[in-house]
């Protein structure tokens, strides 16, 4: 089902031909000003209702996304010559980026009752051994 409608006007000349006048579902000028008071909504409660461990980890998992992102630009745009350099730095960040965001999870007061018996520290340590073995396993692919 489109989301284009189509509404038929029909002018005072031309009553056998109607005229096809395309409606937009989302006007532009009414959706940038709820685009940004949207943005504007969801920082201010993202400030105020999220505790300074999880901000911490979210700039991480901005940092590996950015990271990755530079590396992929970087292999199309110059060549991926040490293959291996590549996949290792790539694989290293999908891998960081997927323990970060499992801390994240684990870590998350909202989400207390999934993990009852995964304590903060706990689920740190878990991170921390996870990426200790996943740079082993990266280093080993490099050579």
């Amino acid at each position: 089902m489109s989301l284009v409608k189509f509404h038929k006007i029909r002018t005072s000349s031309s009553f056998s031909k109607p005229h096809i006048k395309r409606l937009s579902p989302f006007p532009l000028r009414q959706m940038s000003g709820k685009v940004s008071d949207v943005v504007q909504k969801l920082w201010t409660t993202y400030s105020r209702n999220t505790t300074q461990s999880l901000k911490l980890i979210d700039a991480y998992l901005v940092f590996v996304l950015f990271s990755g992102i530079f590396q992929f630009i970087y292999c199309v745009l110059v060549g991926t010559y040490p293959y291996n350099a590549f996949l290792a730095g790539f694989i290293s960040t999908v891998g960081s980026f997927v323990l970060a965001a499992n801390l994240r999870i684990q870590t998350n007061p909202e989400n207390s009752g999934e993990f009852k018996g995964v304590s903060p520290e706990r689920a740190f340590a878990d991170f921390a051994f996870c990426n200790i073995l996943l740079h082993f396993f990266v280093v080993n692919f490099i050579g």
